[in-house]
């Protein structure tokens, strides 16, 4: 029960028997190797740009490409966008991932319904991360969304996953996005998060601490279970592993080697094969953002059945629910579904599901419309 319920934080539940997940798009045949090789984000997206803003200390927002730019007084966005007309749909991805976890999930919206599709990567995460602070704050996403957009933002459609699906809904109660048409969440809810803040740290050291290749890194994601979707796991992976600066010099690793003539062979030898296997690890350590894992979650579940806009809640399983959420959603305060056989990356497990979710939900409520010649 325990690991189960630290699992909603941040990793997937155990594969299923038999298999990845029917929507995945590289089933293969018997004896046939799976292509585990990283898939470029151009793939996916249209385009990807760094958004620079002021800390949290400065009152304005610029946008600038200097390498005279100091990184003590601004942060910098990393961001991929798609589209040019209708609404935006600002995509936040969760702890440990980046932006490219919404990467397959971005193709298949974006042929379904008119939008535009912007995905960030948060502070701390991504190729950008800047891993002196890992605070996360609504801040940046209301200036990421100034720095785009101005004084007149279009409307925008929020949507966070697990993290930044807490993200999500403190950015929306603060009213940083004054265009805000609705709120998205997924497989995020306050009970079950609390519950496994506890153990995550005993989750966290589960996990391996490197790996030889980024093409391992993403098999381990797959076999693993944290991604199902094996398409998802090959763009997503390079966003949350990087390649180790310190795996390029064996001498470290070998201290006790006095005789220099030794040392020196050892050190080209061991050199050579450390080389070979470019170790990789993860661009993000969780462990050390505990204490502001309470911040995230604790008083959620009121906060987004206050948030005045209409709202989506998409879990991957029903034992999801809080005391707080199951009243609400009786009551009618927010849309709920739930879409079994995923793990807790609900959009990269199930991309097709998800964003036809979205999809009727944004169209219901008269947000957009669908695609011309596209079958619903």
């Amino acid at each position: 029960m325990e690991k189960q319920l630290h699992l909603n934080l941040l990793a997937s539940r155990p594969p299923m028997a038999g298999g990845f997940q029917s929507g995945s798009k590289m089933k293969m045949g018997p004896g046939r190797k799976r292509d585990f090789s990283p898939l470029p984000w151009s793939q996916y997206f249209e385009t990807m740009e760094d958004i620079v803003v002021e800390n949290e200390n400065a009152s304005a927002y610029f946008i600038i490409l200097s390498i005279s730019i100091s990184l003590t007084t601004v942060n910098i966005f990393r961001i991929y966008c798609s589209g040019s007309h209708g609404p935006v749909l600002l995509l936040l991805h969760g702890g440990g991932h980046s932006a490219l976890s919404w990467a397959v999930f971005t193709a298949i919206i974006y042929s379904r319904i008119n939008c535009r599709v912007v995905a960030m990567d948060l502070r701390a995460h991504g190729r950008l991360q800047d891993t002196a602070s890992f605070y996360f704050c609504t801040w940046d996403i209301g200036k990421v969304v100034e720095a785009l957009y101005g004084d007149n933002p279009p409307p925008i459609m929020l949507i966070g996953h697990s993290m930044g699906g807490a993200i999500a809904v403190h950015t929306a109660t603060a009213n940083h996005i004054p265009s805000l048409l609705g709120l998205c969440v997924i497989d995020v809810v306050e009970g079950t998060a609390m519950d496994a803040l506890n153990s995550m740290q005993n989750f966290l050291r589960s996990r391996p601490k490197t790996f030889r290749s980024l093409e391992n890194a993403i098999e381990w994601s797959v076999k693993s279970g944290q991604i199902r979707n094996i398409e998802s796991a090959r763009v997503s992976m390079g966003g949350q592993v990087k390649k180790c600066v310190w795996a390029l010099s064996s001498l470290q690793f070998f201290p006790w080697v006095s005789n220099k003539e030794s040392s020196k062979k050892r050190a080209k030898e061991d050199d050579q094969e450390t080389k070979k296997e470019s170790i990789f690890t993860w661009r993000v350590e969780l462990s050390k953002t505990e204490k502001y894992w309470e911040g995230w979650f604790k008083g959620l579940s009121a906060l987004f059945l206050t948030t005045p806009v209409p709202k989506l809640l998409l879990l991957a399983g029903i034992d999801r629910l809080d005391k707080d959420l199951t009243i609400g959603q009786m009551q009618g305060k927010f849309q709920m579904q739930v879409l079994p056989q995923c793990g807790h990356a609900v959009h990269e497990d199930a991309p097709e599901k998800v964003a036809d979710a979205l999809a009727t939900f944004m169209v219901r409520h008269k947000f957009t419309e669908f695609k011309e010649g596209y079958l619903w």
